[in-house]
C-alpha cells in the first residue's frame, strides 16, 4: 500500500520508517526539508516539502494513489485540515490525525475523523506506571468516554459468571487473558483464579467499577 505522512518528527519519521520496512512506499511531507534528516539515509521513500493540506504538495505526495493518511503534524488545526482533504478530496480510505486538544478530538472523532488524543493517551500510560494498583486502562477512544481497562477483582469474585459481573457492575468484559491466552466470554464463562478481566467501561462508571471490584460481589450489588 501507500502512504502518505504529514509531519516528519519523530512520530512521523518512526512511521515512515516502520511502514518501509514491512515493504509499503511512503511519502513524507514537511515544511521543513532538514526535518528529513530524522529518517536516516536508509530511508528509500520520497519526501515533499511543503504544507500538508495544500493540492500541489499532496499531489507530489502520491496521495491519489494513497491508500492511507496520517496527519501527525505539531498543530492540531493542519493535521485536522489536512486528514479532512484527504478523506474528503482524495477520497482516501484510511486516514488518522493526531490531536493534543481532547476536546477538539472528541469533535473530530464525532466527524467521522479517526483521531489520536497524544494527551489523554500519555496521561493513562504514566498513571499505569505511578499507580499500578486497582484498574489499568489498555484503550481509550478519542473522546474519552469509554475504557478498556485490565480490572483485578479480590478473590471472593473467582466463581462467578461473566454474565453476573456485568449485571452487578454495568460493564461490559471484553475478553479473560488465561494461562497466557485470550479467552473471549459466552454465557457459560466464570471468571477464574488467575485470570485477567479486561472490561469496555464507561469513563464516569469507572470509580464505580473498581469500587465494587474491591468488595465481595454479595456487597457490590
Amino acid at each position: 500500500m501507500h502512504v502518505v505522512i504529514m509531519g516528519c518528527g519523530r512520530v512521523g519519521s518512526s512511521l515512515a520508517i516502520e511502514l518501509e520496512s514491512a515493504g509499503h512506499s511512503v511519502s513524507v511531507i514537511d515544511q521543513a526539508r532538514e526535518s528529513f534528516r530524522r529518517l536516516g539515509p536508509n530511508f528509500k521513500g520520497h519526501t515533499v516539502t511543503g504544507m500538508g493540506f495544500d493540492r500541489d504538495t499532496l499531489l507530489e505526495a502520491g496521495i491519489e494513489k494513497a491508500d492511507a493518511f496520517a496527519a501527525v503534524s505539531n498543530g492540531d488545526n493542519s493535521n485536522i485540515l489536512a486528514a479532512r482533504v484527504a478523506r474528503e478530496t482524495y477520497k482516501v480510505a484510511n486516514v488518522v490525525a493526531r490531536i493534543y486538544d481532547p476536546g477538539r478530538a472528541e469533535i473530530y472523532q464525532r466527524l467521522g475523523i479517526p483521531t489520536v488524543a497524544t494527551v489523554l493517551w500519555t496521561t493513562d500510560q504514566i498513571l499505569r506506571r505511578i499507580v499500578p494498583e486497582g484498574s489499568k486502562s489498555e484503550w481509550r477512544d478519542a473522546s474519552g468516554a469509554v475504557q478498556l481497562c485490565e480490572f483485578h477483582p479480590v478473590a471472593s469474585w473467582y466463581g462467578i459468571s461473566v454474565a453476573r459481573i456485568e449485571n452487578i457492575t454495568g460493564a461490559r468484559v471484553a475478553f479473560i487473558t488465561r494461562l497466557g491466552a485470550g479467552l473471549i466470554p459466552d454465557e457459560h464463562t466464570v471468571f477464574q483464579e488467575g485470570d485477567l478481566l479486561h472490561m469496555m467501561v464507561r469513563d464516569e462508571d469507572h470509580a464505580n467499577v473498581e469500587k465494587s471490584f474491591s468488595h465481595a460481589p454479595e456487597d457490590a450489588s
